[in-house]
């Protein structure tokens, strides 16, 4: 890979998985890459690690709470120190050409919008603005001339894939699902699950909400939605397949009958590779596939009664308007309360549905009208959970 200068970056998230995994790539190749700011949300002692060990101009938390111990770690070092959601924004506004967006949650929306606007190459590994704001981010995109890089391993492979230049050529595409912990679970044994069961993923290595969210499998269902904004397919052609082997990350059928496939082992460097060496690729030292030590992929149709978020996600996305920044809230607060022991892993699709039910839906205009719609989600989500906490 080579570049006429070092190609300058900025990392949203850097202390998450996404994040840290970015930084070993970066740190892997010396000169190659110049860091503008990392951003992180509490861990101080990572993040003034990563700084040290990157020089960014500037580190910053998201916990304005810490702030004096992250200007402490970072006394001497001549990285600058900052803290707060504003100066998350204005990190992501600092002028690098790369932009990884890997905040979790829709705390990501704004910082994410603040680097398309000003016309970066975004690579995106935040399910949520698209699935909460995916038609203004897109209009951001196209008004911008910005550059969006799917990072999910799913949308990634259907990036790589994709021919772009003949969509009326695509007949569908195949999302891939591990299928989670619970793939072979009794529904009954899940109302019982346990907060470390539910993020003891069998293929991955991610952080909890992300963990869960595949345990319920919401996750495609947020993917389904991310695709459909990324992809020039309707909903009715976008299906979802359990691959529990987590080989094949994604497929395009063509009307043809090709069905391409991009593969690889289960690691998140390959794709953030990809985004990061973009429109060259980059190595990485990821452990390569051996078809012939792995002997079998298998595929089955997801189980609609164990997990009833794909259904949610898809009526979610026909419904249109609102109802998708309705979804992701909710789902949100109750990944959290369930994560603290509030309420089961159950009740964490039953507080969607209801949400979804009570919450005012509507047409999704500015950014403005997104978090208006995610902050009454997240109330009346909030009472739901109340509710069952007191039943419980």
């Amino acid at each position: 890979m080579t570049y006429a200068e070092p190609r300058s970056v900025t990392i949203l998230g850097s202390t998450g998985s996404v994040g840290c995994n970015t930084v070993d790539l970066i740190l892997r190749l010396p000169g190659a890459f110049r860091v503008e700011a990392l951003t992180g949300n509490a861990n101080v002692d990572l993040l003034a690690e990563q700084a040290r060990r990157l020089r960014p101009r500037i580190a910053v938390v998201a916990d304005p709470t810490r702030y004096g111990a992250l200007k402490a770690a970072l006394a001497g070092t001549g990285v600058e120190a900052a803290a707060g959601s504003e100066a998350m924004i204005e990190a992501a506004g600092r002028p690098a050409q790369w932009v990884m967006s890997a905040i979790v949650g829709a705390a990501g929306l704004r910082p994410t919008l603040t680097a398309i606007r000003r016309g970066a190459i975004v690579a995106l590994a935040n399910k949520e603005c698209l699935v909460s704001a995916g038609n203004v981010m897109i209009a951001e995109i196209k008004r911008s001339g910005a550059v969006l890089l799917p990072v999910d391993s799913e949308h990634n492979a259907i990036f790589q894939v994709l021919d772009f230049d003949q969509p009326d050529r695509i007949e569908k595409i195949i999302l891939t699902a591990s299928g989670g912990p619970f793939r072979r679970m009794a529904v009954s044994d899940m109302e019982r699950v346990t907060r470390q069961q539910a993020v003891a993923h069998p293929n991955w290595n991610m952080g909890a909400k992300i963990s869960v969210d595949s345990a319920t499998m919401m996750n495609k269902g947020l993917e389904l939605i991310e695709a459909f904004h990324l992809f020039p397919v309707d909903e009715d052609r976008i299906e979802i397949l359990v691959h529990p082997q987590s080989v094949v990350h994604s497929m395009v059928a063509y009307i043809d009958g090709s069905v391409l496939a991009q593969m690889g082992t289960p690691d998140m460097r390959t794709p953030i590779a990809f985004t990061l060496g973009w429109p060259e690729r980059m190595a990485t030292p990821t452990r390569r596939l051996s078809l012939a030590d792995i002997g079998t992929l298998t595929f089955e149709k997801p189980d609609a009664e164990r997990f009833p978020s794909l259904r949610l996600a898809r009526g979610a996305l026909q419904t249109g308007g609102a109802a998708t920044t309705i979804l992701n809230a909710a789902n949100e607060e109750a990944v959290r309360s369930f994560l603290v022991e509030e309420i089961g892993f159950l009740d964490i699709v039953r507080v969607v549905e209801q949400t979804l039910t009570a919450a005012p839906n509507g047409p999704l205009a500015t950014l403005d009208d997104v978090h208006s719609a995610d902050a009454g989600a997240r109330e009346i989500a909030k009472e739901v959970i109340s509710r069952i906490r007191r039943r419980h």
